[in-house]
């Protein structure tokens, strides 16, 4: 009786060893398709390399006035670090230029205005680069391309001392290679 019953559990036990797992036709999990041909509907497009000029210089597409990627700006509000939804098409374009271009770096510099003290200043400006950084990592280029610097009040784009200036000054810059 129980060479029977060893018998039955090890029969029982094989049979739910199946190496063929069930699939959904058979009521199981679906099975995600790894083949070289197979196609993720839920992954972006390719993205479209910029195209270098005669030259060979895929950076002079950053200095066509026509294109959104001679925008190097990304302005803040008073007192923050958070990425305005009017700058998304700006950092998905140089994201994506990041993307098709891995051999390019970019300086991202983190500014301020001139109000608050200078290590106020330093650590808000860097808070502005890093939320660009991850930003532009997030939209899929590498973190090894970009690095974040802050350089707190020092260098305003208007030396004036009114709200105008001010706005005008609160920004981090992005800077490719042969930029910086």
């Amino acid at each position: 009786m129980k060479s029977r019953l060893a018998l039955l559990s090890a029969t029982a036990l094989l049979a739910a060893c199946s190496s063929t797992p069930p699939g959904p036709e058979q009521g199981g999990a679906p099975v995600e398709e790894r083949s070289p041909n197979a196609r993720d509907i839920n992954a972006n497009p390719p993205v479209q390399q910029v195209l270098p000029d005669r030259a060979g210089n895929p950076l002079a597409a950053l200095k066509d006035p026509n294109s959104i990627l001679s925008k190097r700006s990304v302005f803040f509000d008073y007192d923050s670090y958070s990425i305005k939804e009017d700058a998304r098409g700006l950092v998905e374009a140089h994201a994506k230029f990041l993307v098709a271009n891995p051999s390019i770096k970019m300086l991202i510099q983190g500014n301020t205005d001139e109000r608050g003290s200078r290590e106020y200043n330093l650590a808000l400006g860097q808070k502005r680069s890093d939320a660009l950084k991850k930003a532009l990592i997030l939209l899929g280029a590498r973190e090894t391309q970009i690095e974040s610097v802050s350089l707190g009040k020092e260098k305003p784009r208007n030396e004036g001392h009114d709200e105008s200036a001010y706005s005008e000054n609160r920004r981090a810059d992005m800077l490719y290679t042969g930029e910086f």
